[in-house]
């Protein structure tokens, strides 16, 4: 099962793209905190985020850079060519669901 749940805080606002098909795509990126045992730091990981139709509509509408939020989705895997020309993986997460926390004001 390719399910993914995480929390964290938009890095940058929603930016959404249509398409001659009616279809619609946002994009904005994620950040989530989590506590390293080696360094015994706080560490940041980044996550791309993409999301389509209603949700990126409403993502587009709501999220700003710094808006904290629940997601729901599923781990997608691209390929892409590096400057060096060798193919490379890029991972991105494909939200089905999207929720805002915290207070309104905050968001």
């Amino acid at each position: 099962m390719n399910s993914v749940i995480a929390v964290g805080r938009a890095g940058k606002d929603a930016e959404i793209k249509y398409f001659e098909t009616g279809k619609c795509k946002a994009s904005f990126s994620l950040a989530v905190s989590r506590w390293d045992s080696k360094t015994k730091a706080e560490v940041t990981d980044w996550f791309n985020i993409e999301t389509w139709d209603k949700t990126a509509e409403f993502a587009c509408e709501y999220i700003k850079k710094g808006s904290l939020m629940w997601l729901e989705g599923r781990l997608a895997v691209n390929k892409y060519t590096g400057k060096d020309g060798q193919e490379k993986d890029y991972y991105l997460i494909n939200a089905t669901q999207i929720r805002l926390l915290g207070k309104k004001s905050e968001n």
